[in-house]
């Protein structure tokens, strides 16, 4: 506890956790928000379903190219361009009524989302000491998780409301205050994009990204399903109350989770965390679609969490050790760039599923994506062998430099 507390006397480290805090909740709100709100002008999950998945591919198909401009100009000027216009864009999306029109600008507002987890991330190595490096990546990804506990309890509440409209005017003001706030931060204005290596291996033709891009695909569709099935589900059986407490005890479960690999991670390589991590995941998530969405789900939801929060800490360690010199946004991005639009594909693909046939078939897509990503990094690991071996503390401050909330869906890629 001491050393969080030592971290916490730095102004630099307060100012990043306190500046990033505002939109790091509204990404947690936005994708039940926008659920919610297409559902009740529409009366369709399957059109809410087809909006979330419309976002999810706009602002997945932007992602490597805004890592690209992150690792080329910094953080501060995309920031204070894309929140104000961010901000806008949720703000006039919320005052749609009409099926197509929402649906069509859900796919034009992800465009401009804000990568507010790129940018905070390579922040911590000016913020902090070496020697506190990993202190900071644990408490960054506890604050990004709690975000992630209490954006869709607060989406659901509100949403379902007697003034359900103010959840998405909320997300936007969040980002737009979050946005601007970590862009004027000093420590922003300052930062220095890591050089690019002279020669290096493209980024598309290294064989762990192009892995993990495979597994992205699978992993992608899986987790847009459940993104959509578990409130769809919840929705068609009149209990959509529900929803935020499943997806909050999944939160709270990857804190745990992800602070446990923080621990054991000197004592086991980063690839090896991820197979034993990434097995577990698919045993916990196999009795998925026999889950109702109420206790049961809730219960297969903390494992869900616990699993996913320990296997992103070890993926990031992976992604560092395999990712091309000088790209360490843009790998990232490029990356959900790939799974993102797999997920928007799932998320569109879920909701019709829920509606026509069965949310358990929506859920039972996640658990089938999962087995199969599994797979490919199991058969697939020779590529991931710059990974089997335990990071040093250099390693691990570049590690810092990757890790995103799979930019800012709701829950992020675990």
């Amino acid at each position: 506890m001491s050393r969080y507390l030592d971290l916490l006397k730095l102004p630099n480290a307060r100012a990043l956790l306190m500046t990033s805090f505002p939109a790091r909740i509204a990404y947690g709100m936005l994708a039940l928000s926008a659920f919610f709100k297409v559902e009740r002008e529409t009366g369709s999950v399957a059109a809410a379903g087809l909006a979330i998945g419309a976002f999810s591919l706009s602002q997945s198909v932007t992602a490597g190219i805004r890592g690209t401009v992150i690792d080329r100009l910094g953080q501060k000027w995309p920031l204070r361009i894309l929140a104000p216009t961010y901000c806008v864009m949720i703000l006039f999306f919320n005052t749609l009524t009409e099926r197509n029109s929402l649906l069509v600008f859900a796919l034009v507002m992800g465009l401009s989302s804000p990568p507010i987890n790129l940018s905070v991330r390579p922040l911590w190595k000016i913020a902090v000491k070496p020697d506190q490096l990993r202190t900071a990546y644990a408490l960054d990804t506890s604050i990004m998780n709690i975000a992630n506990v209490f954006g869709p309890i607060i989406a659901t509440t509100i949403s379902l409301s007697r003034w359900p409209g103010l959840a998405l005017n909320s997300v936007g003001i969040l980002i737009l205050v979050g946005g601007l706030s970590l862009s004027f931060t000093k420590i922003a204005r300052e930062s220095i994009p890591e050089p690019r290596e002279v020669g290096g291996i493209p980024l598309w033709k290294n064989k762990g990204m192009q892995l993990l891009m495979i597994e992205g695909i699978f992993i992608g569709f899986g987790w847009g399903a459940f993104d959509v099935g578990v409130p769809a589900f919840a929705t068609l059986e009149r209990i959509p109350s529900w929803t935020g407490p499943i997806f909050g005890a999944m939160g709270v479960a990857s804190v745990i989770g992800g602070l446990y690999a923080g621990m054991i991670s000197k004592r086991t390589s980063a690839l090896k965390g991820l197979i034993r991590n990434y097995v577990l995941w698919m045993i916990f998530t196999a009795p998925l679609a026999f889950t109702y969405p109420g206790w049961s789900m809730l219960i297969v939801g903390v494992f869900l969490g616990a699993c996913g929060g320990a296997l992103q800490v070890f993926y990031w360690e992976v992604l560092e050790a395999v990712r091309p010199k000088g790209m360490a946004v843009a790998s990232l991005g490029w990356l959900w760039t790939v799974e993102g639009t797999f997920m928007a594909l799932g998320a569109a693909v879920g909701g019709v599923v829920a509606s026509e046939f069965s949310p358990r078939a929506t859920l039972a897509i996640t658990s089938i994506s999962i087995a199969i990503g599994c797979a490919i990094i199991f058969i697939g690991k020779s590529a991931l062998k710059a990974a089997d071996r335990i990071p040093t503390p250099e390693e691990d401050l570049l590690a810092l430099e990757n890790v995103d909330q799979m930019e800012q869906t709701a829950p992020n890629k675990f």
